[in-house]
């Protein structure tokens, strides 16, 4: 697609028209003083599925808790397995 450059004044007073042409797939620099300093483009209408892995199955397989529910909270509980051990 198309890509167009307008300087930070001209962004102002056309900002909704760059808007809408953003959304339909244009690029658009702003420039400030004739140098580019930013763009537009359209934001990612879906984020990307997580695809879950053979490794992440074995580490929930690992830290199954059987028995005894935890005093503590879900919450309490998931963020403490989190910071443990989970991979990063």
């Amino acid at each position: 697609m198309a890509m167009s450059s307008h300087s930070i004044a001209e962004t102002k007073d056309r900002l909704s028209e760059l808007v809408s042409r953003a959304e339909k797939g244009e690029e658009i620099t702003i420039t400030r003083h004739g140098r580019p300093v930013a763009r537009i483009s359209a934001a990612e209408s879906k984020p990307k599925p997580y695809r879950i892995t053979k490794e992440d199955v074995a580490w929930l397989r690992k830290h199954r808790v059987r028995g005894k529910i935890p005093k503590e909270d879900a919450g309490t509980f998931v963020s403490r397995m989190r910071d443990e051990e989970w991979p990063r």
